[in-house]
């Protein structure tokens, strides 16, 4: 890709290197890497389509093509996500923040609460939506992965919710004290059968940790159940999200620990994404 190409020439000849190496959407890669090199919006792309590249951008989106065709995620070359409409800064480090976790958040914001904890909380994606979308909420995150509250501690303040947040290492409610009126959780749910069936962008580039229990994919859903009771306000709610044959197991285990009123919730492709919980009264 050396040589005076406009960026147009430069985005097919990236295309076409990104579509040989697999990548699903090689044209709209091609697109928001070069935006992302030449330092300008995504929008603004075809402004500079007939102009030449300057070496410094040709070298840099030159980079940028090669780690994506070797499966680099997309949000990792730009060092963010979108989610819920605010854009989350992310590593590889962290679970990505994915559209389907929305699921998690309507029925979340479904019902008044006042203090949330959030178990596993990566990037904060979930925590820190939640208490932006809840100005007068507060809430908790923890995670077992140093990494992941420090990119989660950075997330909070770049969305002015650092006051209302405490971010904590724990194993699951190790480290937790209080009680809430809701509790939610994306937790690993892969069984260790189904990881080398993931694209290797998320097998080979995501946190392992943050995809399976290395066991049959309900590893954390048990820790959940076990804990949430003693967590949970009387009339409290449980949201957790699922894979989506998990949701009949996972209402199981909650309705075995004593919560009520489960119920699964679909995304918007119909999967079973979310399951609910709450504490008795």
């Amino acid at each position: 890709m050396m040589g005076a190409l406009t960026a147009a020439q430069a985005m097919v000849a990236a295309t076409a290197r990104l579509r040989a190496a697999g990548v699903d959407d090689p044209a709209r890669d091609a697109r928001v890497l070069l935006a992302h090199a030449a330092r300008i919006e995504a929008g603004r792309v075809t402004l500079i389509a007939p102009e030449e590249l300057s070496p410094e951008i040709a070298e840099r989106y030159d980079q940028l093509i090669a780690l994506r065709a070797v499966r680099v995620p997309v949000s990792h070359l730009l060092g963010e996500r979108e989610f819920y409409g605010r854009r989350f800064r992310v590593s590889r480090d962290v679970l990505d923040p994915r559209p389907e976790t929305e699921t998690l958040i309507e029925a979340a914001l479904s019902e008044p609460f006042d203090h949330v904890l959030d178990l596993g909380l990566g990037s904060g994606c979930i925590l820190i939506t939640l208490l932006s979308e809840r100005t007068s909420a507060s809430g908790v995150g923890v995670d077992l992965s140093e990494a992941a509250c420090l990119q989660a501690s950075a997330n909070a303040v770049q969305h002015h919710v650092q006051s209302r947040v405490e971010i904590l290492r724990s194993n699951w409610f190790e480290s937790v004290e209080g009680q809430f009126d809701l509790i939610v959780s994306n937790p690993p749910y892969i069984s260790l059968s189904e990881m080398d069936a993931l694209s290797p962008e998320v097998r080979e580039h995501e946190p392992r940790m943050a995809l399976t229990d290395e066991g049959d994919g309900l590893g954390a859903y048990r820790h959940i159940a076990a804990g949430a009771p003693d967590y949970l306000l009387p009339g409290g709610r449980l949201l957790v999200e699922i894979g989506p044959t998990q949701g009949r197991s996972v209402a199981a285990l909650f309705e075995s620990a004593g919560l009520t009123a489960t119920r699964i919730i679909p995304d918007l492709d119909g999967r079973d994404r979310v399951v609910f919980a709450r504490m008795p009264q």
